[in-house]
């Protein structure tokens, strides 16, 4: 069988481009025809590039590059692999090819003069003063760097300016050669230095790898770190058998990765630590982004919120406001005819849509509130327990757990998704927003479609503490009243003996209060909309701080507590379920309440 040999190209060429997206198309269509895989990054300031394949198909791609105005000198790196290193083809817009942060640097139109790997060598070898400055991150620095170099001690590139401004003002006279891997980099750290006052900057031209391959090792401890399976190349341009760390990535040296606390894929001596040493600063990093997304309440300050509608399907045909009308019952007539004539009603281009457009099945509308400052809540959330499938939180109250009625920023969804963000976590199940205790959150859509059917099945085994007011007259007691599937007026639920769904709650008196309150377990073996507090009312057991089902029967008339309001005392205490990755059974626990009477 013959065997065809890869081969890979690496290029940067910094250049003033136009019309990224049609190009982005033709190139990424170029380059699947050709069965080429890799990455192309374009921008407004050029273009960077890792892509392999068959060397027809590479040469192709190049002339098609060349023929962008402004890629005419594009110039890449090559090398040969047996196997295709990359697994798909991406071709991006960027804002930066190399991502710096430093508005007005432009290489494409400027940069510093470029000193050839002879004349460094040169320079070096008569001794000649010359400071060396690697603009390269700390780590990889510690492979190798030249003799004598003064390392920027960055962990990133865009933390260089900070990095300059810590530099001494005697080297603003002194000749700077500044190096990194390939070259790109030194394209707009040199403009950012003489920005900055620096008179004598030069860059090595073609970096550190060009060096190599025209100079050797001359001058050059260790290796030098490539962005590759490599990790790591000699002077003579070849493989080391250098490592780099999964987690940390700190490049790994062969004694290194004999380090009992080097574990591939997982850490190494660098950054090894106990799982729940690891746990706790985790956990920790994490409350502090809750506490920066919280700090005001996002909902604090007037914003303009839309409200999405999606039509149904018993509502094809209908006039836009009569199907509103229809969906929310307890909006009067009079005021949808307001939201329409204000131009508060979208239609599914964002435009304000008319009363007596005919609506299809599947189409979005959208209602638009303006200056809307939502009614604060308890903010003070705790982290349990996060692993990569799950988020495990103590939730206050009051607190909603997602976007509903008043709210819609001060919610745990929306903190949450902010202080992880650009993840997107989602509730698994739900407690009302008077409700503390343990909320499951999963991570990615995946691990939602594993973990959201448990909770629906019932095969999560849900524990609750509750206070109620009165003393049951058994120790162990259940209530199977069914409840209806529709809201009450106020948005609750009520049992149903008729046309309720079935419902079934097993209670245990856990303390008799002298106050004449009792601290109950519940354990809910189905799970209707306020089930538990229903359950109680129903038996003549209210929860104590129910604003909705109240002593005596009567029904409230707010759903959410106020901030300063006593509490409601439903405690979600403890969930028990199989964990969607490794399918084992895992228990989570929340504190216990802050109730004078609950029993420790």
């Amino acid at each position: 069988m013959n065997v065809v040999e890869i081969t890979n190209i690496a290029a940067y060429h910094f250049a003033e481009l136009a019309d990224l997206k049609p190009l982005r198309q033709r190139l990424l269509g170029f380059c699947k025809e050709r069965g080429l895989k890799g990455t192309i990054l374009l921008s407004t300031e050029g273009v960077n590039l890792f892509v392999a394949g068959e060397s027809g198909g590479i040469e192709e791609l190049l002339a098609e590059l060349r023929a962008v105005p402004g890629l005419e000198a594009l110039q890449p790196k090559y090398s040969s692999s047996a196997h295709q290193p990359f697994s798909r083809m991406l071709v991006r817009v960027k804002k930066e090819i190399i991502a710096f942060g430093v508005e007005g640097i432009r290489p494409g139109i400027r940069t510093s003069p470029k000193l050839s790997p002879a004349t460094l060598k040169q320079w070096l070898d008569e001794g000649r003063r010359v400071t060396l400055l690697d603009t390269r991150n700390d780590y990889e620095v510690k492979l190798g760097t030249f003799r004598g170099a003064i390392p920027a001690g960055i962990d990133h590139f865009r933390d260089f300016p900070k990095a300059v401004d810590l530099l001494p003002d005697s080297m603003k006279d002194e000749a700077v050669v500044m190096f990194c891997t390939g070259g790109i980099r030194c394209e707009k750290a040199g403009p950012y230095m003489e920005s900055r006052g620096f008179r004598n900057i030069h860059q090595l031209d073609g970096g550190i790898l060009k060096y190599f391959e025209e100079c050797g090792g001359a001058h050059y401890d260790g290796e030098c770190f490539v962005f590759d399976q490599r990790v790591g190349v000699d002077p003579a341009l070849r493989e080391t058998s250098s490592a780099q760390c999964y987690r940390c990535l700190a490049p790994l040296t062969g004694e290194e990765q004999e380090d009992p606390r080097y574990i591939a894929g997982k850490s190494c001596p660098y950054c090894h630590k106990s799982t729940a040493q690891q746990m706790v600063e985790r956990i920790a990093e994490r409350e502090e982004a809750v506490r920066r997304a919280v700090s005001p309440l996002p909902g604090s300050a007037p914003y303009e919120n839309r409200r999405p509608v999606r039509i149904p399907l018993e509502q094809e045909g209908k006039t836009l406001i009569k199907a509103l009308g229809s969906m929310f019952p307890h909006t009067p007539h009079a005021e949808w005819v307001s939201f329409f004539d204000q131009g508060n009603i979208l239609d599914p281009e964002g435009n304000p849509a008319v009363a007596d457009r005919v609506v299809r099945a599947g189409e979005r509308y959208a209602r638009r509130l303006s200056g809307i400052v939502e009614p604060s809540v308890d903010a003070g959330i705790r982290i349990l327990h996060e692993d990569e499938a799950l988020i495990v939180v103590n939730k206050p109250a009051p607190l909603p757990i997602h976007p509903c009625g008043r709210f819609n920023r001060n919610t745990l969804q929306s903190i949450l998704q902010t202080a992880y963000h650009p993840e997107k976590p989602r509730p698994a199940h739900r407690l009302d927003a008077n409700t503390t205790g343990v909320v499951v959150f999963t991570r990615a859509r995946r691990f939602a479609k594993l973990l959201q059917p448990e909770f629906e099945m019932g095969r999560v085994e849900k524990t609750y503490l509750v206070q109620v007011q009165g003393h049951p007259v058994e120790e162990e007691f259940e209530c199977d009243a069914p409840i209806g599937a529709d809201p009450i007026d106020i948005g609750g639920r009520e049992v149903d003996a008729v046309e309720g769904l079935a419902a079934r709650t097993r209670f245990r008196v856990l303390a008799r209060n002298a106050d004449g309150t009792s601290t109950l377990e519940a354990v809910p073996l189905t799970g209707r909309t306020n089930q538990i507090r229903l359950h109680l009312w129903h038996l003549g057991y209210a929860v104590c701080g129910d604003p909705l089902y109240r002593a005596g029967g009567v029904l409230g008339s707010t759903q959410t507590l106020g901030i300063g309001d006593p509490p409601m005392c439903l405690h979600a205490w403890r969930l028990s379920f199989r964990h969607p990755i490794d399918n084992e059974t895992v228990v989570f626990e929340a504190p216990l309440p802050d109730w004078d009477s609950v029993s420790k």
